[in-house]
C-alpha cells in the first residue's frame, strides 16, 4: 500500500467533477477520506488486505463515459482516475444496505447512528433477534474478526458457521476453543462492537466466543493480571535471551519503571549540590 509522505509519484484524479492530486497506488477509500470526502464504510481495516465486505463504500468509477460499481477500499488510485461518489444509483444501494444492517444487527448502536447519518432511520426488513445471542444483536458477518485471528494472529480459533440466513460466527461446535490465544485482536476490529470479553482474576474470559477462558500473566511486581499467557509466550520468543529473565513477567509499567530505574543509574553524580 502506497503511504502518503513517502515520496510515492503524485497523480490527478477526479472525484464528482473536481480534480485532485493523489499518490498512485493507494487505496482510494484513504484518498477520500484524506480531502474530506464523505463515504461510509464498515469492514476497511488497515492491517488486511481490502476485500469489500461490507459493501458501503461503494462508488461509481468512470471508464469512457461509463460507470461501474466497485468498493472504494478495492480501488488503487491511478492517474486518470474518474469517481462518483453521491450518484442517485449510489444514494439507493447506500440506503438499502443500511436498511439490511438495521435488521440484521438491530441492537448495534454504531449501525444506528451511521445510518441516521445517512436519513436512514427504519428498515423495511424483518429484524433478526436472536435470544442469548453471544454477539448482541451487533454482527453485520464482515468477516474481519475471523480474517484478524486467522491471518495476523495465526490461530483460526474462530469461523464462519452454517450458511445463509443461518450464518454466524463463533468457535467450532460452539464449544471452549483452546486454540484461542485470549489476544482481543478480534474485539478491537470489529466496527460494531460485537464481540465482548473480560479479564476475570488471572484469566480472559471471551464471552462471545462460547466462553472460552485463557490463563492471565501476573506481574511479580504489582500483582495485576495482564496479558494473556500464550501470548506473553510468543513475544518473549522475539526478544533476547538476557533481557527475558528480567523482565518477561513484568507489566508494562512495571516494565517501565525498570527500564527508568536503569536509565538513572547510568547519569554521572558530578552535578549534584554539596
Amino acid at each position: 500500500m502506497a503511504v502518503p509522505g513517502n515520496n510515492n509519484r503524485m497523480v490527478t484524479i477526479t472525484i464528482n467533477k473536481n480534480q485532485y492530486l493523489a499518490e498512485e497506488g493507494e487505496i482510494f477509500l484513504l484518498t477520500a477520506i484524506r480531502h474530506n470526502i464523505d463515504i461510509p464504510h464498515l469492514c476497511y481495516e488497515k492491517a488486511l488486505e481490502p476485500y469489500g465486505a461490507c459493501r458501503l463504500c461503494m462508488v461509481d468509477v468512470v471508464t469512457c463515459g461509463k460507470t461501474e460499481m466497485t468498493p472504494a477500499c478495492t480501488i488503487r488510485v491511478h492517474n486518470g482516475l474518474e469517481i462518483l461518489t453521491d450518484t442517485p444509483q449510489i444514494i439507493k444501494h447506500r440506503n438499502l444496505l443500511f436498511e439490511l444492517y438495521l435488521a440484521e444487527a438491530p441492537k448495534s448502536e454504531v449501525i444506528k447512528e451511521m445510518a441516521a447519518k445517512y436519513g436512514v432511520t427504519k428498515t423495511r426488513f424483518l429484524k433478526k433477534i436472536v435470544h442469548d445471542d453471544p454477539l448482541q444483536g451487533k454482527c453485520i458477518l464482515c468477516g474481519l474478526c475471523v480474517r484478524v485471528c486467522e491471518e495476523i494472529m495465526g490461530n483460526s480459533a474462530i469461523s464462519f458457521i452454517n450458511r445463509g440466513p443461518y450464518t454466524v460466527i463463533n468457535t467450532p461446535f460452539y464449544e471452549h476453543n483452546p486454540d484461542c490465544a485470549g489476544c482481543a485482536a478480534c474485539a478491537r476490529v470489529c466496527p460494531t462492537r460485537a464481540i465482548v470479553c473480560e479479564d476475570i482474576g488471572e484469566s480472559r474470559v471471551m464471552h462471545s466466543w462460547s466462553e472460552t477462558t485463557v490463563a492471565l500473566v501476573t506481574c511479580p511486581e504489582c500483582g495485576k493480571s495482564f496479558a494473556p499467557q500464550r501470548l506473553m509466550e510468543k513475544v518473549l520468543t522475539k526478544l533476547e535471551p538476557g533481557l527475558i529473565e528480567k523482565i518477561k513477567n513484568l507489566c508494562p509499567e512495571c516494565r517501565r519503571k525498570y527500564f527508568t530505574r536503569k536509565e538513572i543509574h547510568k547519569i554521572p553524580l558530578t552535578d549534584r549540590e554539596p
